[in-house]
């Protein structure tokens, strides 16, 4: 049980770091660079229907704060539900 618990946590790291990461590339990285390509390719899919819902505020894009929120509830969730 311990080693799934581990597992649901390693994979919210990742995708934590993720979000992050792409949150930084887009300022300072081309769109087309491979490397971003890479990050979106993973990141946007999940971030495309929070950002339908959640609208931009001014130029400021809150959508992967609202992920980074989602993705611990539910990991939280899973593994409470496993213990």
């Amino acid at each position: 049980m311990s080693l799934l618990v581990s597992a649901i946590l390693v994979i919210r790291n990742i995708l934590e770091l993720l979000v992050i990461v792409s949150v930084i590339l887009s300022y300072v990285m081309d769109r087309y660079h491979p490397v971003r390509r890479w990050v979106d390719a993973i990141v946007d899919p999940i971030l495309m229907p929070i950002r339908r819902v959640v609208p931009l505020v001014g130029m400021l894009d809150f959508s992967p704060i609202i992920l980074i929120v989602l993705i611990r509830i539910v990991s939280n969730l899973i593994i409470n539900l496993l213990r």
